[in-house]
């Protein structure tokens, strides 16, 4: 979506009234001053319109070439597929962390750990990593992750190789990962603005949120198959997926720097982080979004652990995880892709409201199904909810913040948004541990009713509706 902005073309001044003769006399000898002035500058004179036409003389404007297709968009095919790669070798292991500590310790404190230490780094790493990207070669930055990512993956994949399954290696590796996939996911958001034209951001977007709705749809129940298999495959896997992101992008043509004009002098880190921050209080609806985005996070990473407990409880394997995982993919994909009919429809205000009051209405189902077939059909009806809502988050984030300030806006924006996820990590194996599985379930679904309720007053409102008026997220 982008914001309205002033006109800044001038008011044209109404036609020259010369007679025909006078006109056709002055036009002669302003065309040779101006041949006679641009040909000493060695310039190309300008064409100007005959006074006695009507016209106002201006020069005429520049044609701007049409852009090529997105898809037909060399640059950003490299981009999409390497990050694609590299976010299905983060889902693969992601899972794998979790079905390895949980399979081998029985403990959901012990998974609980491990998904803290892999989601820690939204908490930490965002600010310092926004404020470093938008003055760092992206380009750079990505292959320096993949390098580093391909480092942690594969002592895991040596370790469990050889037999060892070691808790805290476990969350070092998947911390080191994660605060990686963080810098490489700011820079390789920022980057898109580099590759695609202004007017293509939206469809940019929400390619990348189908993208990586395809990436969860593929990666989780792949990782589950991997480690049905052999317990080390998902991580190998994972490796190979870096080694190819990092090849991509080794093909990418154009700059993925801020352009100079841009770059201004770099000042401290701190005062780039604070004018990101001031950028982003200044947008009073992003932040309402945020904040029901940050508290309901809290509440999934319950849902999330709680699928593979549910799971466990009723006979299954890891198998059948894959295959709600699995169909759970495919609803966030189809709902990133319909993400702009939604927009269209009954824009970004009640897209929040809606979403927000379908999570309370499907989250205390999940306490009593009792088959993989309903808990996927209700997790998959909660996903396709995310799939709407992110990709309007996205395009609204991006087209309103300069380029300059691409990676500091949008680490800020997944702090508030994604930081609690640790938090919710954190939480859910001493609640569902603490108080069984169906009590922390009601209890989420609970806490979900009130956020539902929040965002009607939040998002309801004539105030919220003349904001949303100001904005238009259809182009």
């Amino acid at each position: 979506m982008t914001v309205v902005g002033e006109q800044t073309g001038a008011q044209q001044s109404p036609p020259d009234q010369a007679a025909p003769a006078e006109a056709a006399a002055a036009l002669v000898t302003a065309l040779q001053a101006e041949k006679a002035a641009t040909e000493a500058a060695g310039a190309t004179p300008a064409v100007r319109s005959d006074p006695a036409t009507g016209t106002d003389g201006a020069p005429e404007p520049e044609q701007r070439p049409k852009p090529p297709g997105l898809w037909r968009n060399r640059d950003f095919i490299l981009l999409w597929t390497g990050a694609g790669m590299a976010f299905l070798g983060g889902r693969v292991s992601a899972i794998a962390y979790t079905l390895l500590v949980f399979w081998s310790t029985g403990s959901a404190t012990a998974a609980g750990l491990v998904g803290f230490a892999a989601l820690l780094p939204n908490l930490l790493v965002q600010l310092p990593a926004g404020a470093l990207v938008d003055q760092w070669d992206r380009r750079k930055t990505m292959i320096i992750c993949d390098v580093g990512r391909i480092v942690a993956v594969g002592g895991v994949f040596a370790a469990v190789l050889l037999g060892y399954v070691w808790v805290p290696l476990i969350m070092a590796a998947a911390f080191v990962e994660a605060s990686l996939g963080v810098f490489y996911r700011l820079s390789e958001r920022a980057a898109v603005r580099n590759v695609v034209d202004e007017t293509q951001l939206g469809a940019a977007m929400a390619g990348n949120e189908a993208r990586g709705q395809a990436a969860g749809l593929i990666g989780q129940p792949v990782g589950t198959l991997f480690y049905a298999l052999t317990r080390w495959m998902p991580f190998g896997f994972s490796a190979i997926a870096y080694l190819i992101s990092l090849t991509t992008l080794l093909f990418i043509r154009k700059d993925l720097r801020v352009p100079l004009d841009e770059q201004g002098t770099p000042p401290r880190i701190l005062a780039r982080v604070r004018e990101g921050f001031a950028f982003v209080w200044e947008q009073v609806y992003l932040l309402r979004a945020l904040s029901l985005i940050a508290a309901s996070n809290i509440l999934f990473q319950v849902l999330n652990l709680a699928l593979i407990i549910i799971v466990k409880d009723i006979g299954g394997s890891p198998a059948i995880i894959g295959f709600v995982l699995a169909v759970n993919g495919i609803g966030g994909m189809l709902g990133a892709l319909s993400s702009n009919f939604f927009m269209k429809l009954i824009g970004i205000r009640r897209i929040i409201i809606f979403v927000n009051i379908s999570w309370a209405v499907l989250m205390p189902l999940i306490a009593f199904a009792d088959n993989a077939v309903v808990l996927a059909a209700i997790y998959t009806a909660i996903v396709y909810g995310a799939g709407v809502s992110n990709v309007a988050g996205m395009v609204y984030q991006v087209k309103t913040t300069p380029n300059r300030m691409q990676g500091r806006v949008g680490s800020i924006s997944m702090l508030l948004a994604s930081g609690t996820n640790s938090i919710g990590a954190l939480v859910a194996g001493f609640a569902l541990d603490g108080f069984g599985t169906v009590p922390a379930v009601l209890g989420v679904a609970a806490v979900m009713a009130l956020l539902a309720f929040l965002s009607v007053l939040g998002f309801g409102g004539k105030r919220a509706a003349e904001a949303e008026a100001a904005i238009n997220i259809t182009r």
